[in-house]
This record gives C-alpha cells, sequence and structure tokens, in this order.
C-alpha cells in the first residue's frame, strides 16, 4: 500500500532538487516510490511554476522583476537611439516649459513670506476700495497715515498690527548721489513680522514717534554687501538720505526682502521720518501706507473682518478729509476688512496672474502634443512587437506582466525627461525674469526649488508615463496568441480600424495645435497693434529728464522762477530741437483727475477730467496738433488769467463737439488745489494719458506757472534728432554748472513705453514659440502615422501599382487620408479656438477673440505644415518598385 504525503508547496522543489536513487525514498517512515512522485507532481502542478509563484509573493521579487524590466527596456532604448533622443527631447521640453512656469507662478503667487508662521498675517484695507478719494501715492497704497493710527489704536483682532509704505528715496551726495529702494516701516514692523537682525538692532515702537529727527536707518542684506562689503563696521556709520545723515543701526537678514514679492528694499526708515522733507504725515487724503497684522490665537479672517467692519464708522468719522467738495458723506461710508497676506504683495502678482495661468495652459497642451506623438511612436514599435508579445503569452506569461515591462520603458523616458526638463526650466524660467525686467525695475524671484515645484515635476513625469506609455501596453491586452503566431507578413497588414487610435490622436493633435495657433497669432497681432499703435504724439527721439531740486531749498516764490530758468537752459544746449516741462509724463501710468464744471452752450455740464500743467512749448514739442484756438505763451502766468487747452474727448464730452473756445470751467476744490475758473482757448487732437489699453481719456493742460501747487521738481521732456546719450552728457554737463545740487535722472520715453508693454511682449514671444512647436509636432505627428500606415500597407499599394496605378494615384491615396484626418482635426480645432479664446479676450488690443483673419491664416499654416509632412511618405512611397512592395513583410 503507498503512502501518499501531502507536504508544503514550498518544500516541493527542494525534494525535488535532492531526491536521489535508488528509486524510492524514506524518512522518518515515509517512503515515496516514482509513481507516487509522479502522481504528486500532477496534484501539485510544475515545481518550477510554484517556485516563481512563491518567489513573486515576497516584496523583494517585485522589486527585481522592477529592476529586470527596467534594464530590458533600457537595452530597447539603446538599440534605437533615435527614437530616445527624439522622445527625451520632446518630453524635457514639455515637461520643462510646464515646470518653468509653474515654478514662476509659486514664486509669485504660491510661496509665503520668509517670515515665522505667515499664514496668521491679514492685511486691513478698505473692503472694496476708496473710489478713487484723494491722492493714491504708492502701489498697495491703501491707507492714509491718520487712518493708520486709529487703527492701531482702536482694534482688537491682532495681536501685533504695522504699517509700511514703499518708494525710490535718494541717497548719498553730490555727483554719487542716487535712488534706492526705501521702505517706511511703523515701529511694530519687525518685531511683528518676526524678523531679527543679523547685524546690530531693528526698529522697535520707539523709534517711530511724531516730530522724531534724522535717527536711524536700517539696512538690507544687499545694500550690506554692496556699500559695505558685509563688514560689522557698518553698524554706527553714517548714511546721507535725502541730504540727511542717519546712522546705520541694523542689518536684516538675507531671506527678508520686504513684504512686495518681486521688489527688494535697500533702506528701511520709520514713518515720522516722512515730515523731515516737508511731506504731510497729517494729510487725511494722501492714500499711501499698507496695513498689516497678525490674528491673535483663535482669531480668523472672517472674525476679523467682523470686528474691524464694526469700528469702521468711528474710524472714517474721525479722519474724514476736508478741503474736498461732495466726499465726506462718500467717505464715511467706507469699511474695512482683513484680507488674507501670507503671501505678501505683488505688482507683479496683478498684472501676470492671468497670463501665468494662461501660459501654463499653453505649455500643457504642448506637453500634452507630445506625449500624443510618443503614444503613436510606442503604438507603432508595439505593433511591431506582436510577434515577442505573442510568444511570451503562450510561454504562460501573464497579461499584467507584460503591461508592467512596457511600461517600463514609457518610465524610463519619463524619468529621463523630466530630469533634463528640470535643468531646462530652471533656466527658462531665469530668462523669463530678465525678460520682463528693465534697467529701471529690475525683478528679484526667489526661483529656488521648494516641495510645490517638485510634487509639479514629479506629476508631470508619471502623468506622460501614463499618458504616452498606457494606449501601446493595454493594446498588448487584446492579443490572441495564436492569430498573432499564425500571422504572416501579408497577413499581418491591418485594417483601417486597427489604426483608428492613432488617427484619433493624429486629430486630436492637430485640433489643439490649432488653438495653440490661434492663440499665438493674437497675442503677437494683439503685441504689434500696441507697438505700432499712434498715442497722438511723437515716441521717438523723446528723453525724460527728471529734476529733482530738494537739496536747493528754494522758497515756493523762487521755484517757479528757477524751474522757468532751468527749461531755458535746457533748450539752449546745441542737441536740444525743443524741451518743455510737465507735471504729468505721459503713458508713465500715473494720472491726476479733477472735477470740473464747464458753463457752454448747452448748459452746464458736471463730470472728470484728467489734468496736465505743461510749459509753452509743450505741444510742439511732443508733436501734438493744435486744431484749433492758441497755445501757451509766456504771457500765460502765475498772476495771469487762468486758462486751458482741452483735448477732442473733453470737448464731445463737456460741449457736446462744438467748439469750446471762450467757455469757463470751473475746477472742484481740494487740499492745496482752491477753487479756480479756467477760460478755455485751444483744442488739440486727442492723445493716451496714462497707458495705451485706456480708453481716451478727457484731458485738460494748463500753463505750468499756474501750477496750484508746485512741488520741488520738474520733468522736462527733450526733442533732439541726436543721439540720446550725448544728450544725456551735455544736459548732465550744463545743468550741473547752474547748479551742482540738482539731482537728475534719465529715461528714453519710447523705451519707457516698451516697458509697459512687457507683459504683451512676455505672452506675444511664448505664445508664438510654442504655437509653432506644437505646429510642428502635429506635423510630426501627422508625418510618423502616415509613414507608418504606408509601411502597413505597401502590399495593398504594389498590388495597385502592379494593376496599373499611377504614381499620381498612389499619392491621391494618401493624401486623401491625411485630407480627411486634417479636415475633422482643423473643424474641432476652430469650435475649441472660439470657446478658448475669449478666456484671453482681456489680454488682446484692437482684436476680438473671433478674429476672422487670425483663424483663417492659422488654419492655413497649420494645413500647409500638414500637407508638407503627409507628401513626403506618399511620396517616397509612390517611387517604390511593385515588385519590392509586393515581397514586403
Amino acid at each position: 500500500m503507498l503512502l501518499l504525503l501531502a507536504l508544503p508547496a514550498c518544500s516541493v522543489p527542494a525534494w525535488r532538487a535532492t531526491r536521489v536513487d535508488p528509486p524510492s525514498w524514506t524518512s522518518k517512515n515515509v517512503v515515496l516510490t516514482d509513481h507516487a512522485l509522479v502522481r504528486l507532481s500532477r496534484k501539485l502542478g510544475n515545481p518550477v511554476l510554484i517556485r516563481e509563484e512563491i518567489y513573486r509573493m515576497n516584496t523583494i521579487g517585485f522589486v527585481e522583476t522592477l529592476w529586470q524590466d527596467l534594464r530590458y527596456g533600457a537595452r530597447l532604448l539603446r538599440l534605437s537611439p533615435g527614437f530616445a533622443i527624439v522622445a527625451i527631447l520632446s518630453l524635457a521640453l514639455g515637461i520643462g516649459a510646464n515646470t518653468a512656469i509653474f515654478q514662476l507662478i509659486d514664486a509669485v503667487r504660491l510661496r509665503s513670506l520668509p517670515v515665522p508662521n505667515p499664514q496668521e498675517l491679514a492685511e486691513v484695507r478698505v473692503a472694496n476700495g476708496n473710489g478713487g478719494m484723494g491722492v493714491s501715492n504708492g502701489f498697495n497704497a491703501e491707507m492714509t497715515n491718520p487712518l493708520w493710527e486709529q487703527v492701531r489704536e482702536r482694534q482688537q483682532a491682532f495681536s501685533g498690527v504695522f504699517a509700511w509704505g514703499s518708494d525710490l528715496i535718494g541717497m548719498g551726495q553730490g555727483n554719487q548721489a542716487r535712488r534706492v529702494r526705501g521702505l517706511w516701516v511703523s515701529g511694530e514692523f519687525f518685531s511683528v513680522l518676526g524678523v531679527p537682525p543679523i547685524r546690530g538692532r531693528l526698529f522697535g515702537p520707539a523709534d517711530d514717534r511724531r516730530g522724531c529727527g534724522p535717527a536711524g536707518v536700517v539696512i538690507g542684506y544687499g545694500l550690506w554687501q554692496s556699500e559695505f562689503g558685509g563688514q560689522d563696521s557698518a553698524v554706527g556709520s553714517k548714511m546721507m538720505i535725502q541730504n540727511h545723515p542717519f546712522e546705520v543701526i541694523g542689518v536684516t537678514p538675507p531671506a527678508f526682502f520686504g513684504l512686495e514679492v518681486g521688489q527688494t528694499f535697500d533702506i528701511a526708515l520709520p514713518i515720522c521720518t516722512v515730515s523731515i522733507w516737508g511731506r504731510a504725515i497729517e494729510r487725511r487724503d494722501i492714500w499711501w501706507l499698507t496695513v498689516m497684522g497678525r490674528l491673535k490665537p483663535g482669531w480668523t479672517l472672517a472674525q476679523a473682518s467682523a470686528h474691524l467692519n464694526g469700528i469702521s464708522p468711528g474710524l472714517f468719522d474721525a479722519t474724514a478729509p476736508t478741503g474736498y467738495e461732495g466726499t465726506q458723506e462718500r467717505y464715511r461710508k467706507l469699511r474695512l476688512a482683513a484680507f488674507p497676506a501670507g503671501t505678501g504683495v505683488s505688482r507683479l502678482r496683478r498684472t501676470y496672474d492671468t497670463p501665468l495661468w494662461l501660459l501654463l495652459a499653453i505649455t500643457g497642451l504642448v506637453l500634452l502634443i507630445a506625449c500624443a506623438n510618443l503614444a503613436n511612436l510606442m503604438l507603432a514599435r508595439a505593433s511591431a512587437r506582436e510577434r515577442e508579445v505573442a510568444v511570451r503569452l503562450a510561454l504562460g506569461a501573464s497579461r499584467g506582466r507584460l503591461i508592467r515591462q512596457l511600461l517600463s520603458e514609457s518610465l524610463l523616458l519619463a524619468v529621463s525627461g523630466a530630469a533634463l526638463g528640470a535643468g531646462l526650466a530652471r533656466l527658462l524660467s531665469q530668462g523669463i525674469v530678465r525678460f520682463l525686467s528693465s534697467e529701471a525695475n529690475s525683478l528679484q524671484l526667489d526661483l529656488s526649488t521648494d516641495w510645490r515645484v517638485l510634487a509639479f515635476t514629479a506629476a508631470a513625469a508619471i502623468l506622460t508615463c501614463v499618458v504616452f506609455g498606457l494606449a501601446p501596453a493595454l493594446r498588448s491586452l487584446r492579443i490572441e496568441p495564436g492569430a498573432a503566431m499564425k500571422a504572416g507578413g501579408r497577413g499581418l497588414t491591418a485594417g483601417r480600424e486597427r489604426f483608428s487610435f492613432q488617427r484619433l490622436l493624429v486629430v486630436s493633435q492637430i485640433a489643439v495645435s490649432l488653438v495653440l495657433l490661434v492663440g499665438a497669432v493674437l497675442f503677437v497681432r494683439s503685441f504689434r497693434n500696441l507697438v505700432t499703435f499712434d498715442p497722438g504724439f511723437r515716441e521717438k527721439g523723446i528723453l525724460i529728464t527728471f529734476f529733482d531740486l530738494t537739496r536747493l531749498h528754494l522758497p515756493a516764490a523762487r521755484g517757479v522762477s528757477f524751474q522757468r530758468e532751468l527749461l531755458e537752459r535746457v533748450r539752449a544746449i546745441p542737441q536740444v530741437e525743443a524741451a518743455a516741462s510737465t507735471s504729468n509724463v505721459p503713458l508713465n501710468g500715473a494720472s491726476w483727475t479733477m472735477g470740473v464744471r464747464v458753463a457752454g452752450r448747452q448748459g452746464e455740464q458736471r463730470g472728470a477730467s484728467k489734468f496736465t500743467w505743461v510749459s509753452p512749448g509743450y505741444f510742439r514739442t511732443m508733436e501734438i496738433p493744435l486744431l484749433a484756438g492758441r497755445d501757451f505763451n509766456a504771457s500765460d502766468t502765475d498772476t495771469s488769467h487762468k486758462v486751458a487747452v482741452v483735448n477732442e474727448t473733453f470737448v464731445r464730452r463737456f460741449s457736446a463737439g462744438e467748439n469750446p473756445i471762450g467757455e469757463v470751467m470751473r475746477t472742484a476744490a481740494e487740499p492745496n488745489y482752491p477753487v479756480a475758473l479756467y477760460e478755455i482757448v485751444g483744442v488739440v487732437k486727442d492723445t493716451k494719458y496714462a497707458g495705451l489699453r485706456e480708453d481716451t481719456q478727457a484731458i485738460a493742460f494748463a500753463p505750468a506757472p499756474q501750477h496750484p501747487n508746485p512741488g520741488p521738481w520738474a520733468a522736462i521732456l527733450i526733442r533732439s534728432s541726436a543721439p540720446l546719450t550725448e544728450v544725456v552728457a551735455a544736459v548732465k554737463r550744463d545743468v550741473g554748472q547752474l547748479n551742482p545740487e540738482i539731482v537728475m535722472d534719465f529715461r528714453v520715453f519710447q523705451a519707457q513705453i516698451r516697458e509697459g508693454l512687457a507683459r504683451e511682449r512676455l505672452m506675444a514671444a511664448l505664445s508664438g514659440f510654442f504655437g509653432v512647436v506644437a505646429a510642428l509636432l502635429a506635423g510630426i505627428g501627422l508625418y510618423g502615422v502616415i509613414s507608418y500606415l504606408v509601411a502597413r500597407r505597401r502590399n495593398e499599394i504594389g498590388i495597385r501599382m502592379a494593376l496599373g496605378a499611377s504614381r499620381y494615384q498612389v499619392v491621391a491615396l494618401i493624401m486623401r487620408e491625411a485630407a480627411l484626418l486634417l479636415v475633422i482635426g482643423v473643424a474641432v480645432g476652430m469650435i475649441l479656438s472660439l470657446a478658448g479664446a475669449t478666456s484671453a479676450g482681456a489680454l488682446l488690443f484692437g482684436l476680438q477673440p473671433y478674429d476672422p483673419l487670425t483663424l483663417i491664416a492659422s488654419g492655413a499654416l497649420l494645413a500647409a505644415i500638414a500637407a508638407l509632412a503627409s507628401y513626403l511618405p506618399a511620396r517616397r512611397t509612390s517611387r517604390l518598385d511593385p515588385m519590392i512592395a509586393l515581397r514586403y513583410e
């Protein structure tokens, strides 16, 4: 009688491997004959397969299998270096571009301030803005100093509050004087933020008291390095700031750039020192401060806003400005609220937020097009490996195992592309920052890689691996080993349904590429419209010269006459063709608005108008045509009858388009700007005022000597056909001889206008580049698919040619298939373009999102690229020898 013993599966390979003759085995009274061993093998299965199954149950086995797959994938890529290089570079461009744009979004919008617990910071400002009341002086100017002091005394939602403002401040003296970025800060600024000094000390509440004099200054780390070489002796040394000596009391750490993202500060001064330069710290109508605070434990933004709203009536009653007509009641209705401030404030955020997100969408679509190309290539490779896959399936390999092996090749490509793209991203993001920077406005952004950027790059790599690798891997699931093994050369010629997925990918590429091309053409044409737009005055050959007369300490009466002498001195320079002074340089973003009443022939009209005080000769210097009446002359002085010249829009708005000469304009009262009556003596052509994108405004020009509140500065516009560098040198020499204490700053008018178009220039450059890349990728994808389809149909083409088909007919056969894909792709792309372009409508100038010329031009360009990509493989195929095509496998 045979004794059969059921042993554990894991022991089977061992005893099978160590079984010895004679043909019976005895251990502890258990005897197994050869017959029993055969029956036991049948019962338990193949021992080798059992051993592999047990090994796979171990996690180490999975790691080893993955390593084997990666090595096998690397060998395959090494055997196809052209494919590997194209794939890796395509992914590097797509992932790198996406990472670069996301890195900028992270630096501008997402990254927190380099202070402890930034999430506790909140900004206090008027909930819906102040409605343009008073004078706004500086970026993010949300609070007046009297209002800030009231908030500091009455608030209970914050453990600490502080205020700050920014400005360009004169540092140094004589020829070494220059403007640096400065902060005006309250005494609680550094302590509430939790910023420690790395040398000396920082301001405290005792340093910011009404009536303070030139005492201490805190310098930034960058200035400490550039001016003092990082020496400890900097603390205690003296600096000349606005012609006053200040002692350096401390240095801030290198990570602290201030609270405005994209800008650093050089010096920080207490708010109380503003009064040293004659600035009215008591003014209730000058909005120049930003107020922030750190929430008390347990307080939320909603609770803080409710508290601020509750105390707002008392705050605004106590700080209502005087001297304005009809603004008191509107001011008292304003309400304060709390807003998140953990990421600071930023001009960049306001200007580039929408463009950066739009660029991220553009680069994302480019990456998808690249992935579609690679998916097509991988599908072609998978089709060529069908027999290999069939053999593996026939030998017992699981489909899941094969999918992992096929995905390993995609993983290698994705990781390699992501690694190369990460390096490319840093170069691209730094290049964009340099592209947006200018000599007058240098951007400083922290582009270091943090966890968000790393996570984004990793996610992009995983997504690309899945997108272009999963389709060919899943196709292996549909392979029937028997059919694939029996398929021979001609039998492998596939039907049309076999390539439906590849065709779908090509159609998708064409549609998405058309969307990107339409966007690129729109942004390029919009930028061209802005560059070539006529603002109504001369741009070329104009030099803007700012003169700071603060150090001269001129009395008000002498200041007006000195500015006139200064202008005559500039006009006398040989290189100067014409020159004039102005209170507002056109297209620099600043503006001055006043309420006016015009007693015209149609009755009194009320409204608001832009105001500029200019010297005689201004319209001639800027080549602004005078349409009616007269220009200003030397008889228009501060003691003569007040006169004004208005533009065409002013005439349409206040005089119903009729001749306004002789009509009287009355201005509304403001502090230091009393009610005044101006007789309209001339009309000039419409011009832009603060920016090219704005609607044309009603503008009134008045003589510079009749300015009610002239300051110790002058802005003179100089027109010259000589090189502007020679003009700058001549002005410095002659004005320096007049008085060496005059501080001068020069800017080229045309360059300043171009700097104001940095956003449009960025969108035009990047969208144009990626649009062309997308079109080329789509063309390459179409070329690859058509080439592959033609190769798989060589038998059919050979038969057609053998039966008498001409080369033209073969080319037409292939081109018809490509044309069908193109037509479907363009039709879908047009629909998507119309939907997508509307989201970018606010960034366009002089164009509608559905501009027909743009749509036609983009479609034609893409069609030309697609036609060329299809014609090349068709032409090559039409020249084949029919006998060679018939024998092709």
